[in-house]
This record gives C-alpha cells, sequence and structure tokens, in this order.
C-alpha cells in the first residue's frame, strides 16, 4: 500500500510531516489536544469541536474500531485528526482508517505529538493547517496563517438544531437550547423521565415560555461564547422567570446573561482526567473540552462558585440559589471516574425541581 503524504502547519511557521490517512485535502482551525485514554468515537463526533484539528496524545487511537453507538452526534465534528498511530488490526468489523476514507474525512498519523502537545502548552492554542496528499510545507503554515480566529467565526449555528423538536417524557419539562447538544445529555435527561423540548439557538424567549417548562437548560457548544448573542440575550430574559441550569458553554452563557465576563483560556481543557474541587473538599475527575472559562471576579452578587479546577483553579461551575441557576464547566453525563458527577448533577438537578 502506497503511504499518502501529509504535513501540519502552524501559524508560527512550524512544520511536521506525517502520514495522511482518510482521503486527499486540506482544512484549517485551532490545533487543540485532548488526552483522553479511550472514547475517540465520542472525542470526533462531539459538536463542541466542529472547526477545530483534534490532537490526540495518548500513542495509539483506534484500538477497539469504529465504536458508534457511542458517538455524540451523527457524524464527525472535527476538521481533522492528528495522532502518533492508528490501531491496524482491532478488534472491530472496521477500523479507524477504512472509516474515515468511509466518510471522507482527514487525518494525519506517524509524528510526533508529544512534541506538539508541548509546544501548545508552551505557546498557546494555534492556528494550523492540514494538508493531506501533499507535504508542501510552506503551503501549510501560509494557510494556516490566513485561517480566521475564534473571535472571527460563529461554529453554533452549525451544530444546532434548525427547528424545535421534543422528546417525549413522562416527568419535568425542560426546555434546551441546543448550542451543540451531545447525545449522553439527552440520554441522562430521559433516563430521569424528562420531557424535553429542544430549541434551536437563536430561539425568541417568548417561544419557550409558551410550552411551560419546569426550567431552561443550556448544552456545550464549539467557539467563543461571546458570539452567542441571540442566545445570551435570551437567557437575560429567562433569568428570574425559570429555573436554569448549564454545562459547559451553557455554563459560560448564564455567566454573560447576568453580566460576568468570560475569557480565553492559553490551551483549553480537553480529556477524561480533569480533577475538580468541590465547595466542600471533594474530588471529582471529570470530562472537560473548553477553550474558555468564566471570570471568577467578574460573576455578580448572590452567585456562589461551586467548582474549582484542582490544575489551574479556574472556575468549574457556580450557582445562584435566589435566581435558582445551577451550572457547570465540566461535562456530568460524560462518566469519567469512578466517583461520576452525572447523578451529582443530574439527580440534583430534578430535585430542585421538585
Amino acid at each position: 500500500m502506497d503511504i499518502m503524504k501529509a504535513v501540519l502547519g502552524l501559524e508560527d511557521g512550524h512544520i511536521v510531516r506525517g502520514e495522511g490517512f482518510g482521503v486527499e485535502g486540506e482544512c484549517t482551525g485551532e490545533l487543540v489536544f485532548n488526552t483522553l485514554m479511550s472514547g475517540y468515537m465520542e472525542a470526533l463526533s462531539d459538536p463542541s469541536y466542529f472547526g477545530q484539528i483534534l490532537l490526540f496524545t495518548f500513542p495509539t487511537i483506534g484500538n477497539y474500531g469504529v465504536d458508534t453507538q457511542n458517538m455524540q452526534s451523527q457524524n464527525v465534528k472535527v476538521r481533522a485528526a492528528v495522532c502518533r498511530e492508528i490501531c491496524s488490526k482491532p478488534d472491530a468489523a472496521q477500523n479507524l482508517r477504512e472509516y474515515f476514507e468511509q466518510k471522507k474525512l482527514l487525518g494525519m498519523c506517524g509524528v510526533d505529538t508529544r512534541s506538539l502537545t508541548i509546544r501548545t502548552r508552551v505557546h498557546g492554542t494555534l492556528r494550523a493547517a492540514l494538508l493531506v496528499g501533499s507535504d508542501d510545507g510552506e503551503q501549510a503554515v501560509a494557510l494556516a496563517k490566513k485561517a480566521p480566529t475564534p473571535a472571527e467565526i460563529d461554529p453554533i449555528p452549525e451544530v444546532s438544531c434548525k427547528a424545535p423538536y421534543r422528546i417525549p417524557g413522562k416527568g419535568k419539562r425542560i426546555a434546551i437550547i441546543d448550542l451543540g447538544l451531545k447525545t449522553n445529555m439527552i440520554t441522562s435527561l430521559s433516563r430521569r423521565k424528562g420531557d424535553l423540548y429542544i430549541f434551536p439557538h437563536d430561539t425568541d424567549p417568548e417561544e419557550i415560555f409558551a410550552v411551560e417548562p419546569d426550567c431552561l437548560f443550556l448544552t456545550n457548544g464549539p467557539g467563543d461564547p461571546k458570539r452567542a448573542v441571540k442566545t445570551i440575550a435570551t437567557v437575560k430574559k429567562c433569568i428570574g422567570e425559570l429555573p436554569i441550569f448549564g454545562i459547559c458553554m451553557g455554563n459560560q452563557i448564564t455567566a454573560l446573561a447576568l453580566g460576568g465576563e468570560t475569557y480565553k483560556l492559553k490551551f483549553g481543557h480537553r480529556g477524561a482526567n480533569q480533577p475538580v474541587r468541590y465547595h466542600d473538599g471533594r474530588i471529582f475527575i471529570t470530562t472537560q473540552n473548553h477553550g474558555y472559562a468564566v471570570d471568577r471576579d467578574s460573576l455578580p452578587e448572590g452567585c456562589d462558585v461551586t467548582f474549582l479546577n484542582a490544575n489551574d483553579g479556574t472556575v468549574e461551575g457556580f450557582e445562584n440559589l435566589d435566581l435558582r441557576i445551577n451550572c457547570v464547566q465540566f461535562h456530568p453525563e460524560a462518566h469519567a471516574g469512578p466517583m461520576d458527577t452525572e447523578c451529582h448533577y443530574f439527580d440534583g438537578l430534578f430535585r430542585r425541581l421538585g
């Protein structure tokens, strides 16, 4: 089998050549790394990665083949994947190489992912361009430098639903604003018999109030939360009128709607091994995927920080009991460790609703 050329160029001029897989083509986007050791199909299909080039730090991916039953959306959302090695003979009917070819996706392997991760941690998240079928590093760097920054693009409309829909349940009526809804969030809410009304990102508050929900739930999503101007305006109208719960970008959107601020992290938190400290001192291992954080000092009076990242002290959740708001930055639906936060958050959500 002929080896397909591939080259990755970064906006700082760094060039990495390797082996391409999938199909020939080119793409640009932020190069971000994920530290998970499994769950690569969940990561590839996570809408929060839309528009990004995903670098896997674990040396080998594809170990158990293509696990489509655990995908977090209907198709792959990343622009491309970069890894050290792809398992060529997994214990599965289809391997990852075949899947990338079938779905016409871009990938690159055979590179020093440790070096790329260190570069990202030192310099911060960089724009990148991947060329598959070419080794022209200079062209890749030129494309990376021309790529738009996250502040210049709004990817949420690309991953949000286009029209409202309902997933019936016999329990509490939950209005969901879809900013990039993951399958596991639906599963966690439906398992608790939630009656789910899912709305597009640009829905007017009147449409939400019309279904007479018991609460408003805000999902994860890609990009800079400050770009979600319409969603922020809608959430402002709902504050004080409905209990509000949010995960990941939902946490950031709610903070912005309250008058708080968000900022871009140097290289973000992406992986299944992020420790967070609850305000009672307990430590939870969580799954995370975000490049922005809430500015703790910007939260208005009445808001209490509930979780902090144990590595860097950034905000991982806050609540406002008077306004019936409870949000987290991590993903409790993702089952990251032996003390999972799914029950802690989702059971708590339904308890708060009575």
